[in-house]
């Protein structure tokens, strides 16, 4: 089948300025994120001297920088939105332009796994208002499709005859679907671990100690980031299991077996085992902290097999790097 390079070309540019926007949005979250610095000292002193009703910090009163804060916030939002319509046209007009599913290649799988992560983490961070988050989530997401668009990138073509097969869309989805929503996962019990080193009117000030203080200051809670990455692991765990499953029964149909310790099989399993450590773990009482370990850990294993596994080892998913 041949190629509509018209399409591939709209992908490519798409996919371009989506990068471009999430990088504009990465920009606004940082203001953001200086600019509750104050905001933060200032609610503090409210919350010590409920008489004291709009305090100020050098030339603007409290409500003041709030204002301009939620601004920030509002336009990083609405950046990342933006990017994501560019980003979906990227995919489907990739799809479209080899007439198949675009995920024939680990440029491909860049591609919708950076999305679908982008949508997952759009959606709860809209819903739960913590913008705030957006930093810690665009920065590794940027860096990925990077990767993704210069080291990683393989013209539009058709699949090689081992992805030939309608498995291909049903297997890869779910699996991405599942990373991606345990990416999420991971990155809010990271931001757990720093806020329980960095409780609430308690960050350090100062040194290198003063730098995770300032860091951690506009945060939420521990307790919600920590339930926000437990009820986003309660997803993964299934989600992913089904696209192990899937894969299996593909295998079958492809290499006459459901299982043969491939090293991309084995560090799928590995993950999903650690993600229902994880949730094992988390409701253990007193297993917080080692269950948020156990989680980052799960997502290190995915990123991991993404990267490594994909490009460097050998197996029988090593064609996932070609055309």
């Amino acid at each position: 089948m041949s190629v509509n390079t018209s399409l591939a070309g709209l992908s490519d540019n798409t996919f371009q300025a989506a990068f471009l926007v999430y990088a504009v949005a990465l920009v606004a979250s940082l203001f953001y994120y200086v600019k509750m610095q104050p905001i933060i000292r200032l609610r503090r002193l409210v919350a010590q001297d409920p008489s004291v009703k709009n305090p100020s910090e050098g030339d603007m009163t409290l409500s003041e920088r709030e204002e301009k804060a939620r601004k920030w916030a509002g336009a990083t939002q609405a950046l990342v939105w933006t990017g994501l319509i560019l980003h979906v046209i990227s995919a489907v007009t990739r799809g479209l332009s080899a007439g198949r599913f675009p995920l024939g290649n680990l440029y491909e799988y860049v591609l919708m796994i950076s999305c679908i992560t982008l949508v997952v983490a759009a959606f709860v961070i809209q819903r739960r208002g913590q913008q705030v988050v957006w930093p810690w989530i665009l920065t590794p997401l940027l860096v990925l499709m990077f990767v993704g668009a210069t080291k990683l990138y393989a013209d539009s073509a058709p699949v090689v005859p081992a992805l030939q097969s309608y498995w291909l869309p049903v297997h890869v989805t779910t699996v991405s679907t599942g990373a991606s929503i345990g990416i999420v996962s991971g990155v809010f019990s990271l931001l757990y671990l720093l806020r329980v080193g960095q409780a609430p009117g308690k960050e350090a000030e100062g040194g290198i100690a003063g730098v995770f203080g300032a860091m951690a200051r506009p945060l939420p809670t521990a307790d919600k980031l920590d339930a926000i990455a437990y009820k986003l692991a309660v997803f993964t765990l299934p989600i992913l299991g089904m696209g192990i499953i899937f894969g299996a029964i593909w295998a079958e149909d492809a290499w006459t077996r459901f299982w043969g310790w491939d090293p991309k099989e084995t560090f799928s399993f590995i993950s999903w085992i650690l993600y229902a450590a994880y949730l094992h773990a988390r409701a253990t009482a007193g297993w917080k902290v080692g269950a948020a370990w156990v989680n980052i850990l799960a997502m290190s294993t995915m990123v991991f097999n993404l990267l490594f596994i994909n490009l460097v080892v050998s197996g029988l998913h090593s064609y996932a790097g070609l055309n």
